[in-house]
C-alpha cells in the first residue's frame, strides 16, 4: 500500500502549475474579445460620422469644410476616446460627394494597434431644369 500513497504525493502542486499556465491565456483571450468589441464599436462611430458629414456636405450651398466640421462634431460627441487620431477626408465635386473617416482604435491589449474607418458617398444636390440642364 505504500507505493500507492507515494504516487499521490508526486502530484502535489500540479493544479497550481496548471493554473499559472492557463489563467494568463484565459485573460489574454478575454482582453482580445473586448478589443474586437471596441473595434466593432469604433467602426460604427466612424460610419456614423461619415454619414453625418455627407449629409452636411452634399447640400446645394455647402462646402467640403462644412462636412469636415460636422464629422469633427460627431466624433467629439461619440468617439473621442474610442477612435483616436481621426482623419476626415471630404471630396466634393459638382456631381458626387464622398466622405471617409478613419482613425486608430484605443488599445485594450498592449501593443495591438488596430484601425477603423467609415465611408459614405452620394450625389451632390443641385438644381436642374426639367430638360436636364443645370441652372
Amino acid at each position: 500500500m505504500k507505493p500507492f500513497l507515494h504516487k499521490w504525493r508526486d502530484d502535489r502542486g500540479a493544479v497550481s502549475t496548471q493554473l499559472v499556465l492557463v489563467i494568463p491565456v484565459l485573460l489574454l483571450l478575454a482582453l482580445l474579445i473586448v478589443q474586437f468589441a471596441v473595434v466593432w464599436h469604433a467602426r460604427h462611430i466612424a460610419q456614423y460620422a461619415a454619414e453625418r458629414a455627407l449629409a452636411a456636405a452634399r447640400i446645394k450651398d455647402a462646402t467640403a469644410a462644412d462636412g469636415r466640421a460636422q464629422a469633427r462634431r460627431s466624433l467629439a460627441a461619440l468617439g473621442s476616446r474610442i477612435l483616436t487620431a481621426p482623419s476626415v477626408v471630404v471630396d466634393r465635386t459638382a456631381a458626387h460627394t464622398t466622405v471617409r473617416v478613419a482613425g486608430a482604435v484605443i488599445a485594450v491589449v498592449p501593443g495591438l494597434t488596430l484601425h477603423a474607418s467609415g465611408t459614405a458617398s452620394g450625389p451632390t444636390e443641385r438644381i436642374t431644369t426639367p430638360a436636364g440642364g443645370r441652372l
